[in-house]
């Protein structure tokens, strides 16, 4: 299957990210060994493109939901453990064998 944002094809989860959002990843991101100096330039960039784009935001955090929500559904089910097979709040206090 091929992806395309904007008639350009994403070849990678990056490159759609790049592409879905109009500016580089690590725009946001940053990039591992960026000194103060290039982090600090980073974020000027960074709040010259909100300040430009308000609406920015809102789209990124609906794309950062709608990829969570598609790709990792685990990650946002909640699971209500049964304490009663772990014999918590029995008067008794014991453990029961499941």
């Amino acid at each position: 299957m091929k992806t395309y944002v904007g008639g350009q094809r994403a070849v990678s989860v990056d490159e759609f990210i790049e592409l879905a959002l109009g500016t580089p990843l690590e725009l946001w991101l940053g990039e591992p060994g960026e000194s103060a100096e290039e982090r600090a330039a980073r974020l000027d960039a960074a709040r010259d493109i909100l300040a430009d784009d308000p609406a920015i935001f809102d789209a990124v955090t609906q794309l950062a939901v709608d990829v969570l929500g598609t790709h990792a559904p685990a990650l946002l089910n909640v699971t209500v453990l049964d304490r009663s097979r772990t014999g918590r709040g029995r008067a008794s206090g014991r453990a029961v064998a499941a």
